[in-house]
């Protein structure tokens, strides 16, 4: 089984506001049914409203992310499933209910994790 990163960045939720309860719901139902059919690893959405910052090896801490890269925003999914096939399928799932498209990536094989 191999773990794939769905997700999206904030800015690609676009739908009225009215919306907003419906969307929850569908995207709570897409998560228990991955729950339910034992491939959901993680998932959540990054709080917007806390500043990144990155931690050296020594400790020190410095507002902001890498140099080049943007602050990550929008949700994220990690499933555990047996192919790319399927980590597409679950993708399609996760667009539906958020009303946006998702990127999929898949993690590296590391016997430790």
């Amino acid at each position: 089984m191999t773990k794939y990163l769905i997700s999206f960045p904030g800015e690609a939720m676009v739908f009225p506001e009215e919306d907003l309860d419906a969307v929850v719901e569908a995207s709570h139902a897409v998560i228990d049914e991955a729950k339910a059919a034992g491939v959901y690893v993680f998932g959540g959405g990054i709080d917007e409203d806390v500043d990144p910052v990155l931690v050296s090896g020594d400790g020190t801490v410095t507002e902001g992310t890498h140099p080049g890269h943007g602050v990550p925003t929008g949700g994220y999914t990690v499933l555990e499933l047996p192919s790319r096939e399927a980590a597409l399928e679950w993708a399609a799932k996760i667009a539906a209910a958020c009303r946006c498209s998702q990127e999929v990536r898949q993690f590296q094989y590391d016997p430790a994790s």
